[in-house]
């Protein structure tokens, strides 16, 4: 089948990398020449892994191809928005659908046969109706555009596994005709076994955000009971396992930390909230403002625990921050909480030295002003305090005997509880974890 893929960021790239993989011929376009420029060349222009793979065989074979120009795509069977929709300036939390809205007049007047258009971008709810007037109204007599909704479910550092062998596809459709054109599309992951939702279009569009916000409920949740625990003088790693033999609850996305971040969960709950304001049901949407509030609330206290730590005096403090991506498997920095509390620390007089794995180059764009290390060790040399904000493999796995020898003084404060407590205590560390007490720094 010919597809185009309309937007060639983390979404696009990964989407148009993996229908070449199942076998279509597939053309990403994009205005950002540079972009276009690498993923033809077989690289993305971000840490994904696997992906880079899938780009040079696709590029390869044919299968795969990029470019700026939208003409080239007029022919396609299929056209998968993919464009960003970023949080609106000005703090209202409205998503900002000005690129899907001149994309869609400029493919508009590209469509002169009969097409697929499918959203994958997450958009409020509402968003494909307006689209499919849009194309019908713009588009050349006699070409018939059908709009659908197809949401992407994908998990920064396993977003190929994701695509490849989702654990659904939903298909946001009016008509039989779209939905067997999709069903063809994805004809390999049907035949491999994937679950498939057939819904309307309206539905698909609250999935992927309707998602994140249960991820990202849960997750403030579980530090409002590590707040708690750390009052009562309880252990919320013992609470937490507790709370996962439940059936009901399970153990998945209960841990608790420095919170959430990145491109998605943080404007995702922002603009349903936006939204169901603007649909009249703002009221009841207010529990996911507070969500959102204890979510930020991790990060000033994680930068309070660090002051604590420090003795109440901040300024000129030796302090290392190891993590700048947002998660683990990923070097994105979007919102990232490790890099906000690193800039706020420095904002306050810490000289702050930060290492990541994977992100210190994007860090170093937005926060010129930190110090970065290229390795670990490194980046403790002479620390007063130590500060663990994002959950790579590589600092679980950090010695904390020999890491004493390194710093000034062996404090550090585990914010992703990935430490083990009683190894870095034996080592000689004044250790505080957030939703642990003990003597743990708080003394």
């Amino acid at each position: 089948m010919h597809v185009s893929v309309l937007g060639t960021g983390y979404l696009g790239a990964t989407h148009a990398a993996c229908l070449a993989a199942l076998g279509h011929r597939v053309h990403g376009v994009d205005v950002d020449p540079a972009r276009i420029e690498l993923l033809a060349s077989g690289r993305a222009p971000f840490h994904e892994p696997r992906l880079d793979a899938l780009l040079r065989d696709g590029v390869a074979s044919g299968m795969l191809s990029f470019g700026v120009d939208l003409s080239a795509v007029a022919e396609a069977d299929v056209h998968f928005i993919c464009v960003g929709t970023p949080q609106c300036a000005g703090g209202s939390g409205q998503a900002d659908l000005s690129s899907l809205w001149q994309l869609a007049h400029e493919l508009a007047a590209e469509l002169h046969r009969d097409c697929l258009v499918v959203g994958k971008s997450t958009v409020p709810v509402g968003t494909a109706a307006r689209l499919r007037q849009l194309l019908q109204r713009f588009a050349p007599a006699g070409a018939g555009v059908e709009v659908a909704w197809n949401p992407e479910f994908l998990r920064e550092g396993h977003a190929v596994a994701d695509s490849l062998r989702p654990d659904r596809l939903v298909l946001g459709v009016d008509t039989d005709t779209a939905d067997q054109l999709l069903r063809d599309l994805y004809r390999p992951l049907l035949t491999a076994g994937v679950p498939v939702v057939r819904t309307d279009p309206a539905t698909a569009e609250l999935a992927k955000v309707s998602a994140n916000v249960m991820l990202a409920s849960r997750l403030s949740l579980v530090n409002v009971l590590a707040e708690v625990c750390e009052a009562a003088g309880a252990d919320v790693s013992d609470l937490v396992t507790i709370l996962g033999h439940d059936p009901r609850i399970g153990s998945s996305f209960l841990v608790p930390g420095l919170g959430y971040g990145g491109g998605c969960l943080p404007k995702d709950t922002r603009a349903f909230v936006a939204r169901a304001r603007e649909l009249g049901v703002g009221g009841p949407a207010r529990l996911l403002e507070q969500v959102d509030t204890v979510n930020r609330h991790q990060r000033t206290r994680t930068v309070d625990l660090a002051v604590h730590m420090l003795g109440g005096e901040i300024r000129g403090a030796a302090v290392t921050v190891l993590g700048a991506a947002f998660k683990a498997g990923s070097d994105d920095v979007r919102d990232s909480p490790a890099l906000d509390v690193a800039a706020t620390l420095h904002r306050r007089g810490a000289d702050v030295v930060v290492y990541d794995p994977r992100a210190c180059d994007g860090a170093r764009r937005v926060h010129p002003e930190l110090r970065y290390a290229t390795d670990a060790v490194s980046a403790c040399q002479g620390s007063e305090l130590l500060l663990v904000l994002t959950e790579w493999e590589e600092f679980r796995g950090l010695d904390p005997v020999s890491l004493a020898q390194t710093v000034a003084v062996a404090r550090v404060l585990d914010g992703r509880l990935v430490l083990d407590p009683a190894k870095w205590e034996q080592a000689g560390w004044q250790l505080c974890a957030l939703g642990r007490t003990s003597g743990e720094g708080r003394s």
